[in-house]
Parts: C-alpha cells; sequence; structure tokens
C-alpha cells in the first residue's frame, strides 16, 4: 500500500514544526549546559600533602575529566572565570579528602573524595558525595603516586557526569 505523496507532505511539515520549533530547541540546549571551574579548590582539611597538590593536577584534571565523560549529555562549559552561581546551571565541586602518599603503588592504595552540588539559577537542585580508590591496578607497583591518583579522579569524571544526567539531591557515587 503505497501512501500518496500529496498526503505525507503535509504530515512531514507538521511534525518538523513541532519537534524542530525555536522553543523547543532552545529549551533543551539551555537546559543541557552545565559550567563548571576550570580548577577545584581542595577543602581546608582535605590531607592532601604538598607535592601531590603541586605535581599530580587533581584540581584541574577532574573537570577535564567531568567534561570528556559527558560527551555533550549534558554539555559541559568549563571556565577559568569566576561561577556566577545565580546564573544557569552550575556545578560547584570541592575535593575533600585525598588520602595516599608518595611511593606509588608500594605506599598503599590512593583515595580522593569529592563533594558537589548542581544549582539552576541560585538554586542547589542536586547534591553528591563521590569517592574512589585504586592501588593502581595491573602493573600498580610500576605506577606513580599522580597515575593512581589520576585513575581516581577519571573515574570519578565518569561518575560524576553520569550524575549530570539525572541529578538528586544526597547522591553517593562510587565507593562514597
Amino acid at each position: 500500500m503505497r501512501i500518496p505523496l500529496s498526503l505525507l507532505s503535509p504530515l512531514v511539515v507538521i511534525l518538523a514544526s513541532v519537534v524542530f520549533t525555536p522553543a523547543t530547541v532552545a529549551a533543551k540546549a539551555s537546559a543541557a549546559v552545565v559550567t563548571v571551574s576550570t580548577v577545584i579548590p581542595f577543602a581546608e582539611h582535605s590531607g592532601v600533602i604538598a607535592t601531590v597538590k603541586q605535581e599530580c593536577q587533581l584540581q584541574t584534571r577532574l573537570p577535564e575529566f567531568i567534561q570528556s565523560s559527558a560527551k555533550d549529555d549534558p554539555q559541559v562549559v568549563l571556565t577559568a572565570d569566576p561561577i556566577e552561581q545565580d546564573k544557569g546551571r552550575v556545578l560547584v565541586l570541592e575535593i575533600v579528602s585525598v588520602v595516599g602518599s608518595g611511593g606509588g603503588a608500594w605506599s598503599g592504595p590512593k583515595s580522593v573524595t569529592v563533594k558537589g552540588e548542581l544549582r539552576e539559577e541560585g538554586k542547589v537542585i542536586g547534591s553528591f558525595t563521590a569517592a574512589r580508590y585504586s592501588g593502581g591496578g595491573a602493573w600498580g607497583g610500576f605506577k606513580g603516586t599522580c597515575s593512581i591518583f589520576g585513575r581516581c579522579v577519571k573515574v570519578l569524571g565518569e561518575d560524576i557526569a553520569g550524575w549530570l544526567k539525572k541529578p538528586t539531591m544526597n547522591a553517593v557515587l562510587g565507593n562514597a
């Protein structure tokens, strides 16, 4: 059974106008953008040692991993500017705990804990505590401390990006 082209064209036009209206596209685009600072602060009592703080770049790697893991769902925009927490969707993060000393896997497992709040127009619409630990994985004895912390932060970025798709209050992510 063939549908006459004269009937098909009006249906296509109607469907296209409903699905692709400027208001619909704009609403999806604005709701799908989350701003994150390029540098995540350490909490005052995070326990991070000075050499890890200086050498491992956890503060800048975490937002990069969140952005790459989100794959534009939602779109994560990194900014070096101070974040206005009452403009759009903003993810406010803090590294609250870093446990582990130098010496790579030989000095024991490493862990990183992060707290975050998702704010929309200044109102908190989601929050979480996320933690990951690692002993270095395969060949861990040949990996350095920053490499092992990097594994933790990479998986935290994946955890947080997944949470951003359906944020909830007081979520517990990873090994938290």
